[in-house]
C-alpha cells in the first residue's frame, strides 16, 4: 500500500514538472496545473507516511501558487508543509513555515485565518519553547484586536500571561495581565477584572513590589462592584498581612477557595507566597512559668530601689 502511494506521488511530481516546462509553442509555465499536481503528490506521500517527500511537495506547490499570485493557496501549502515538519518532530522549523503562512494570509486580507494559524503554531511549540509561544500568542492577540474581536484577543493574552508566570518572567507578566484587565474592562466583564486584579497583586508581590500591588488594588476601586466584593476584601487582608509580615494571615488568604480555584499558575503563586524576612507566626498562648522565690524577691528589691529616690 505504501509503495503504491509513493509511486502515485512520484507520478504526480512528474506531471507537475511537465506543466512547468516551456517550449516553442508554450512560452509560459502552467503554474496552476503544476500546483494541483504537487498538492496531489503531497497527499500521496503523506498517506505513505513519507513526510519529508510530502513536505517538499507542499513547498513546491506553495512556490507554484506564489508564481501564479494565488497568495491564499500558497499560504495553505506552506502551512501544510509546516504540519509535515510537525509529524517529523521538527517543531521550530514547522513554526517558522506556519508563521510565513500567517503573514501571507494577512497580506491576502484574511486575518482570521492568519490568527488561527499563529495560535496553532503557539500550541505546537508551547512545551518546547515557551518564550516563542508567548510571542505567537501575543501576535495572535494583536491580529484579533486589530479586527476588534476583543474576546478572542483577551483569551490569547491570557495564554501568554500564564506562560510568562510559569517561566517566572514576572515583569512581563504584570504588563500582560494589565492589558487583559483593560480589555475585560472595555467589554464590561467586571467580575473577571476582579480576578485579574488578584493575579496582578500576586505577581507584584512575587516581584517584591508591595507598592505596585497596593496601587493595583487602589486603581481597581474605580471598577464597578469591586469595592465591597469578596475579591477586594481578600486582597486588602492579603496586603495587610504582607505589610505586617504576618505569614499566617497571608497563607490563610492564599489557601482560601477564592485563590485556590484560580487558574493553576496563579493558585501556585499564592501557595508559594512568602512575606519578606520569613514573617512572623502567631504564637499559641502559653502559661507563664513560675519564677523561683529568690528571683521574685530580687525583682521586687530592684523595683523598690528604682523609685527610692522619688520621682523627678
Amino acid at each position: 500500500m505504501a509503495a503504491q502511494k509513493i509511486n502515485e506521488g512520484l507520478e504526480h511530481l512528474a506531471k507537475a514538472e511537465k506543466y512547468l516546462k516551456t517550449g516553442f509553442l508554450k512560452w509560459k509555465p502552467d503554474y496552476d496545473s503544476a500546483a494541483s499536481e504537487y498538492g496531489k503528490a503531497a497527499v500521496a506521500f503523506k498517506n505513505a507516511k513519507q513526510f519529508e517527500q510530502a513536505k517538499d511537495a507542499c513547498l513546491r506547490e506553495a512556490v507554484a501558487h506564489e508564481n501564479n499570485r494565488a497568495l491564499f493557496h500558497a499560504a495553505k501549502a506552506y502551512e501544510q508543509a509546516g504540519m509535515m515538519l510537525k509529524e517529523m518532530q521538527k517543531l521550530p522549523e514547522a513554526v517558522q513555515l506556519i508563521e510565513k503562512a500567517s503573514m501571507m494570509y494577512l497580506e491576502n486580507g484574511t486575518p482570521d485565518t492568519a490568527a488561527m494559524a499563529l495560535e496553532r503554531a503557539g500550541k505546537l511549540i508551547e512545551n518546547v519553547d515557551p518564550e516563542k509561544a508567548v510571542q505567537l500568542y501575543q501576535q495572535t492577540a494583536n491580529v484579533f484586536e486589530n479586527e476588534e474581536r476583543l474576546r478572542q484577543a483577551v483569551e490569547l493574552l491570557g495564554k501568554a500571561s500564564r506562560l510568562l508566570v510559569r517561566g517566572r518572567r514576572f515583569d512581563e507578566a504584570a504588563l500582560s495581565i494589565q492589558k487583559e484587565k483593560n480589555i475585560y474592562k472595555e467589554i464590561e466583564n467586571y467580575p473577571t477584572c476582579y480576578k485579574k486584579t488578584i493575579a496582578q497583586v500576586l505577581v507584584h508581590l512575587h516581584r517584591n513590589d508591595y507598592v505596585a500591588a497596593e496601587r493595583c488594588v487602589r486603581e481597581s476601586y474605580s471598577i464597578p462592584g469591586f469595592n465591597g466584593s469578596e475579591d477586594c476584601a481578600a486582597l486588602e487582608q492579603l496586603l495587610e498581612g504582607y505589610d505586617q509580615q504576618d505569614q499566617d494571615q497571608v497563607s490563610d488568604v492564599c489557601n482560601s477557595p477564592l485563590f485556590k480555584y484560580m487558574d493553576n499558575d496563579y493558585a501556585k503563586l499564592g501557595l508559594s507566597l512568602v512575606v519578606p524576612g520569613g514573617g512572623i507566626k502567631k504564637k499559641s498562648p502559653a502559661t507563664p512559668q513560675a519564677k523561683p522565690d529568690g528571683a521574685a524577691s530580687t525583682a521586687a528589691e530592684e523595683e523598690e530601689d528604682e523609685y527610692s529616690g522619688g520621682l523627678c
